[in-house]
C-alpha cells in the first residue's frame, strides 16, 4: 500500500535502524522502545492485521516465527523475550500493516495482564 508507514520502511523509502532484511520480511528497531531492545518484524507484503492472514500466509508467518529467536539472541534477549501482535482497535493496534514487536533485554518485563488475586 502507497501510503503504509510500514510498507514505506520496508521498502528503504522511510528511514529505520534496520535489524535484518530478507525478500519475505524486514525487521527494524522501534521508534519508542519500551525495553532495552525493542524492534518489529514486519512482512514486505501487506497484511493489514494478524485478523487478515489467510492459508496462503502459512508459509511467512511460519518462516517469521522461526526467525524472531535468532534475531531476538542477536540483539542482545539472551535470557528470553516477549513477542506482542497488537490486533485491530480493541488490541491496540496503531499501524494496520502485521507487526511483531519483540520486546526484552535488562529486568524482567512487568506482567502484561495482571492475575486474578
Amino acid at each position: 500500500m502507497d501510503n503504509c508507514i510500514f510498507c514505506k520502511i520496508a521498502r528503504g523509502e522511510v528511514p529505520s535502524k534496520k535489524v535484518y532484511e530478507d525478500a519475505d520480511v524486514f525487521a527494524f528497531h522501534d521508534i519508542h522502545p519500551a525495553a532495552p531492545v525493542h524492534f518489529m518484524l514486519v512482512p514486505k507484503l501487506h497484511v493489514g492485521s494478524l485478523a487478515d492472514v489467510e492459508d496462503k500466509h502459512r508459509g511467512l508467518l511460519g518462516n517469521m516465527m522461526l526467525l524472531i529467536p535468532r534475531l531476538a539472541k542477536e540483539q542482545g534477549c539472551t535470557d528470553g523475550f516477549r513477542t506482542v501482535i497488537n490486533t485491530g482497535h480493541v488490541g491496540g493496534q496503531e499501524v494496520y500493516h502485521l507487526h511483531v514487536h519483540i520486546i526484552g533485554g535488562g529486568e524482567r518485563l512487568p506482567a502484561m495482564i495482571p492475575r486474578p488475586r
